[in-house]
């Protein structure tokens, strides 16, 4: 929800900022700071996910099952957490349907 909010109020300054510029002759300089400002918000939650989400190298390693079982809230679907000792990373595996 918070990201939807954002994402809109970055485009929202983007639109502003081109009222501000076709409405007021002399505005030109807050007509770039809400520009500057609505993309720099809006690309910073674009990119958000992609930069911080972990990489996982299922290849390498010995992973191993823990007895971890959860029904994931967004899919509704059992989720086993399964751990590499040797990088300590924590992989999340989709095991089918929940009972």
């Amino acid at each position: 929800m918070l990201r939807r909010w954002l994402l809109g109020t970055g485009l929202l300054l983007m639109a502003l900022a081109a009222v501000v510029l076709a409405v007021v002759p002399g505005a030109i300089g807050a007509a770039i700071w809400l520009l500057v400002a609505g993309v720099v918000l809006s690309a910073g939650v674009a990119l958000e996910r992609w930069r911080y989400r972990p990489s996982i190298d299922r290849s390498h390693g010995s992973w191993q099952s823990t007895a971890e079982r959860f029904v994931d809230p967004a899919t509704g679907r059992l989720t086993e957490v399964r751990f590499n000792p040797e990088t300590g990373q924590r992989d999340y595996v989709d095991v089918g349907k929940s009972s």
